[in-house]
């Protein structure tokens, strides 16, 4: 019974609810459970299970254990995963972010592509190619490309460039190892900017490609 009343009381910290920036879709978020978070959770719901049965101190520690034991699993993987991104990528002008369990690399479009051009320069490639490296090793992911651009041209044009360069990014690290099966590309054209179209700074900010990397749950 008490047993039951710990794992009961860690569910309930463990729960939660996050919104994919790119999609809107609503689902479970698990970043308590990474690391120190879990253990912590874990002691909390502990002692509240341990005060239900008396024994609110040896409740706390049974409780940090499972909640360390819980941690590591998606968070402490996608922490690893991220790491290892950011010690290849230190140089290359992509950066490295983190949205719950997402891990998110922004490319600008002027390190990446040729002006109005869908193909990967071939400058590009060893960046592209650690990338891959690190995606064939933490295979409990699937990566979504996404194209984006800025508003100069037509609506149309920008969309069919946007989708162009997310595919020949997405077929690239095909190319190097990453199941295809793992990947999708998506292009947005100009509907997402993130800066100010009316400046040459933002319009060169909007014009990216974004890789985000999400774990599978049926995998952890």
């Amino acid at each position: 019974m008490r047993k039951m009343l710990i794992l009961g009381a860690a569910a309930i910290f463990m729960v939660g609810c996050s919104t994919n920036p790119y999609t809107g879709e609503r689902r479970a978020s698990r970043t308590v459970t990474s690391g120190a978070g879990g253990a912590a959770a874990g002691a909390a719901a502990g002692a509240i299970a341990g005060a239900i049965a008396g024994k609110p101190g040896k409740g706390a520690a049974i409780g940090a254990a499972i909640g360390a034991a819980a941690g590591v699993g998606i968070g402490v993987y996608q922490d690893r995963q991220q790491a290892k991104l950011r010690d290849r990528l230190a140089a290359s002008g992509v950066s490295v972010t983190r949205d719950g369990d997402n891990i998110i690399l922004n490319m600008p479009s002027d390190i990446t592509f040729d002006v109005a051009q869908s193909d990967v320069m071939p400058g590009f490639y060893e960046t592209l190619n650690s990338v891959a490296l690190v995606l064939v090793e933490f295979k409990k992911t699937t990566i979504s490309v996404y194209g984006h651009a800025d508003s100069t041209g037509s609506e149309d044009y920008n969309m069919q460039l946007s989708q162009r360069r997310a595919l020949s990014v997405s077929n690239y690290l095909a190319a190097q190892g990453v199941s295809a099966g793992r990947l999708q590309a998506i292009g947005y054209g100009e509907s997402i900017p993130i800066a100010d179209n009316s400046t040459e700074s933002g319009r060169r900010a909007n014009r990216r490609v974004e890789i985000v990397i999400d774990p599978v749950d049926s995998q952890f």
